[in-house]
């Protein structure tokens, strides 16, 4: 009777386990969500933490910006701009910050002030490297640009980034 009873519960550990646990924002260890940027050129994602899951799809874009909401090992769980979530190895990340223009077209300006005079102006979907931020401003370089983007017009960026 108890070789069943472990047997069942073994089960319900491998039916359930780690990457239900590590796929909660925080989850593995209180890590709270962060962002990095996509280090290869291309990079697979996969339904669970490990190769031995299917592959869901593929990024074919270097530095864009994901968002870290879960771990297991060497495994990260990862969000895209478009609320898309999956896993990939630690070793295709980056911690070189970039940033997507999600409210485009964005106008880039010399200062963070809306007064400010443009340097240029941004389409939706460009990807950026994040400088740094300073409060509903931050500091980006688009394609040698360098200049001050609303930050609620782009995503890579949480709320505590200065």
């Amino acid at each position: 009777m108890r070789l069943w009873m472990i047997a069942a519960a073994l089960s319900l550990i491998a039916a359930d386990g780690p990457a239900a646990v590590a796929s909660e924002p925080g989850a593995a260890g209180g890590e709270k969500p962060r962002f990095l940027s996509l280090r290869a050129a291309k990079t697979n994602v996969r339904f669970g933490p490990g190769r031995r899951y299917p592959i869901a799809w593929v990024f074919v874009r270097r530095g864009l910006p994901v968002q870290v909401v879960g771990r297991f090992e060497t495994w990260r769980r990862i969000r895209d701009w478009e609320g898309s979530e999956g896993w990939v190895h630690r070793s295709l990340l980056s911690g070189r910050r970039s940033v997507i223009v999600v409210e485009g077209p964005a106008a880039l300006r010399r200062k963070p002030d809306a007064k400010a005079s443009p340097v240029a102006r941004v389409e939706r979907r460009v990807v950026g490297r994040l400088v740094r931020c300073d409060g509903a401003w931050c500091s980006v370089e688009f394609s040698g640009r360098n200049g001050w983007i609303r930050k609620k017009a782009i995503w890579g960026v949480s709320k505590a980034d200065r």
